[in-house]
């Protein structure tokens, strides 16, 4: 796909190497958003994964190989922003007063509750689940990008998404609960 972008960037080309990262920033950005959960961490672990892809390219053995290996450095760089000590944001969205519009306030709610459990995940736990259901790839092609075994792949998913149905389930309790009192 990439292949004579990726040989010529490894030459030192920084035009190729510029064009590589245009076609590849926003699927590495959109891989680390959605296991950061944070725009301004997602930005830094891009940036640090597309300066370790700059140093590294003339030793990458087989150009065929940039998207598991880009893959595997954007999601190592999210798991170094992950550990750094950030203050809390909350990202706050304006919804607008509409009677006609009850449907899109439960859509936000429901929304909100997807993302409270996702957060509480742990990041190698979210990786996985990025990789499978945004990115679409299999349980072999996760483990070749991680550079793991496909069955470790395969108990991250199954303990991810036991942990993130669990999680869903009591804050969906605790909804039902907080709104019969209120």
């Amino acid at each position: 796909m990439h292949r004579e972008l990726v040989e010529r960037a490894r030459e030192g080309d920084i035009d190729a190497f510029d064009v590589l990262v245009h076609e590849v920033s926003p699927r590495l950005y959109g891989i680390a958003y959605r296991i950061l959960r944070d725009p301004a961490l997602a930005e830094d672990a891009l940036q640090r994964s597309l300066l370790q892809i700059w140093d590294g390219l003339p030793s990458l053995r087989d150009p065929d190989r940039f998207d598991a290996w880009s893959c595997r450095l954007v999601v190592h760089a999210t798991y170094r922003e992950a550990r750094r000590e950030r203050r809390w944001t909350a990202l706050v969205r304006e919804i607008r007063a509409d009677p006609a519009g009850d449907d899109h306030i439960s859509q936000v709610l429901d929304r909100d509750e997807v993302e409270r459990s996702f957060r509480r995940l742990t990041p190698q736990h979210r990786a996985v689940l990025v990789l499978r259901f945004y990115v679409g790839l299999s349980v072999t092609e996760i483990a070749d990008a991680l550079g793991i075994p496909a069955g470790t792949v395969a108990s991250r998913l199954h303990y991810a998404t036991r942990s993130f149905r669990a999680a869903f389930e009591a804050d969906a309790r605790s909804a039902v609960a907080w709104r019969t009192t209120a």
